[in-house]
């Protein structure tokens, strides 16, 4: 197969997704879950992807849609880039073993399903919080660790934010 189509077999429906994590479960396998939007990639985004990879041997990023991503009052030039192309250059990163799409404003219906090993988010989350109306709660925490998983956060990389790499660009136009 060609490393192009390996690369696109990465993105797959939720119930493909599904399937193949249990698969990779009954072998053995511990699968770590972020999300994210994922917008413009940068150095932030590639650092805490390869250090939340590193809690597992899986790694499943599910990316907000674009209606889900206008929803977040990012701006109404957000996304600037699509899903399919969000998805295609997460996918295309060594340590990315599958992308999915959610289009609900969070995650938890997404955890929920795919009932990872690991749930993994930015150190701008607590771990513990269990407040789910605290801005550091982890949406689907209780969810994977009903299901024996963890939940853990990796720190962020300062300097790095798409809304910023949005305003330089602006500025610079």
């Amino acid at each position: 197969m060609e490393i192009f189509e390996k690369i696109k077999n990465k993105i797959s429906s939720l119930d493909e997704m599904s399937t193949r994590i249990q698969e990779w479960k009954k072998g053995g396998e511990k699968v770590v879950f972020t999300n994210g939007c994922f917008d413009i990639l940068h150095e932030g985004h590639v650092t805490y992807l390869a250090k939340a990879a590193n809690f597992g041997t899986k790694m499943i990023l599910a990316i907000n849609t674009d209606a889900s991503v206008k929803r977040q009052g990012k701006g109404e030039e957000r996304p600037i880039n699509p899903e399919s192309s969000r998805a295609l250059i997460l996918a295309a990163l060594a340590f990315v073993d599958g992308v999915v799409f959610f289009d609900e404003d969070t995650p938890a219906s997404v955890i929920e399903l795919l009932k990872p090993s690991v749930l993994v988010k930015g150190a701008d989350y607590d771990a513990n919080e269990t407040d789910p109306f605290s801005k550091k709660y982890i949406v689907g925490r209780e969810s994977v660790l009903a299901n024996g998983g963890e939940v853990k956060t990796v720190p962020l990389v300062e300097g790095f934010s798409t809304t910023n790499i949005v305003k330089k660009l602006k500025l610079n136009s």
